[in-house]
């Protein structure tokens, strides 16, 4: 095991608690630190959880805390606009199933259970800058406060402020070309499955949604716009003018129409522009090192995304725990992970494109998705693989790295 003892976690949301909870696990103490002044409620939309990414959380004992605020998805039913089925995918058959659950739901289930593990939580300190040490990291936060450890690690999202002190010419994120927005309708879909998530490919825009058992739909939307716009930008619009904008978006799609219809404007969150990271030359520098979607974050089409993050948080202990110093753990965890990550997130771009299709693409792509599914519901096919993919905790970090 390296000599680190000691560890400072920039960023409180879904990889920042992972991480300091398998730091923990691996004998290493860990504070994490969060740059909102108090946990960040009501933020995000939905999201899924794969059984890769669940069973990574079972490594640090917060699967069942995450599967009890989401629902189980054991099902993808692909349909057009015009209420016709193009396809139904089941899920991989493996335990844990995929559940889907909302964003803040899975930031509180992680840092409650990660507090209750006695992983401390500092908030309100926004890292401004950082340097290594003769002994160990100093941390500056922008309230003038500073902390010191062993190790720094930047689980701060995709726009990293430890990512531009490892690399100052570190890639920004790419904004793909959609409009990301979702919300809750105080109506459920009549005779939806309430074990499988819908995705509709709508005549001017991608929609997905799934039935609550409090009779609420929850639902998002991705609506093509080559405009780059920050989440900032998108809050400077009221919801009901967004609200307004989808119900026009999606006037002839069915269930879609009737699904905003019955959504309130308070009911609407925007997002913003659909980001994800390119390939990021440097993961690590001196004492520092990222995770999450600091490093690898994919387009939300992937589904992937909270999921390689709490794996990855996972695979940095290990490495850690399994290596004599840092330059050799970050190796191996690099050596992990890079290859993995980056073809989800080349996958996700792929799948983000079929998003913004134009009407012909859409009615080839109609023809083509049975043989696509076909493909997918092989088990030994990229879709199986990547959500079989399991971490042992107990194993050694060099029994895998020696199937690289």
């Amino acid at each position: 095991m390296t000599a680190v003892r000691t560890a400072l976690v920039v960023g409180g949301g879904i990889a920042g608690p992972v991480t300091a909870m398998a730091l923990r696990r691996a004998g290493i103490e860990a504070t994490v630190y969060e740059g909102h002044p108090s946990a960040a409620e009501g933020v995000g939309v939905t999201l899924t959880l794969a059984p890769n990414g669940l069973a990574a959380l079972r490594a640090v004992d917060a699967e069942q805390a995450v599967r009890e605020v989401g629902l189980p998805m054991r099902r993808t039913v692909i349909t057009d606009g015009r209420g016709g089925l193009i396809g139904t995918l089941p899920h991989v058959a493996v335990e844990p199933v995929t559940v889907g659950l909302w964003r803040d739901d899975l930031a509180r289930a992680l840092r409650e259970r990660a507090e209750a593990q006695g992983v401390p939580i500092v908030y309100g300190k926004r890292l401004v800058d950082a340097e290594s040490t003769a002994d160990g990291v100093l941390a500056r936060f922008g309230d003038g406060s500073t902390a010191t450890a062993d190790l720094l690690i930047g689980a701060d999202g995709i726009r990293s402020r430890v990512r531009t002190l490892i690399d100052p010419a570190a890639p920004d994120p790419q904004v793909l070309p959609l409009l990301n927005l979702g919300g809750a309708a105080r109506y459920a879909v009549p005779d939806a499955d309430p074990e499988a998530m819908y995705l509709l490919f709508g005549a001017r825009g991608f929609f997905g949604y799934w039935v609550e058992p409090d009779g609420r739909t929850a639902w998002f939307a991705n609506v093509p716009d080559p405009r780059p716009t920050t989440w900032a930008e998108a809050n400077q619009t009221p919801s009901d003018q967004w609200l307004h904008r989808l119900r026009e978006v999606y006037a002839d799609d069915v269930p879609a129409h009737q699904v905003l219809a019955h959504t309130e404007p308070a009911d609407v969150v925007a997002i913003g522009s659909i980001e994800s990271m390119p390939s990021v030359p440097r993961w690590y520098r001196d004492r520092m090192v990222l995770v999450g979607d600091a490093v690898h974050a994919p387009s939300p089409s992937s589904g992937q995304g909270a999921s390689l993050a709490v794996e990855s948080a996972v695979q940095l202990a290990r490495c850690l725990r399994d290596h004599p110093d840092l330059p050799a753990a970050f190796t191996a965890y690099e050596r992990l992970r890079r290859p993995r990550v980056e073809k989800v997130v080349r996958r996700g771009r792929q799948t983000t494109s079929t998003k913004t299709a134009g009407p012909v693409a859409k009615r080839m792509m109609r023809i083509m998705m049975p043989l696509a599914l076909r493909t997918f519901l092989n088990p030994e096919r990229s879709l199986g693989a990547e959500q079989r993919y399991r971490i042992d905790w107990d194993a050694p970090v060099s029994a895998e790295l020696a199937q690289h």
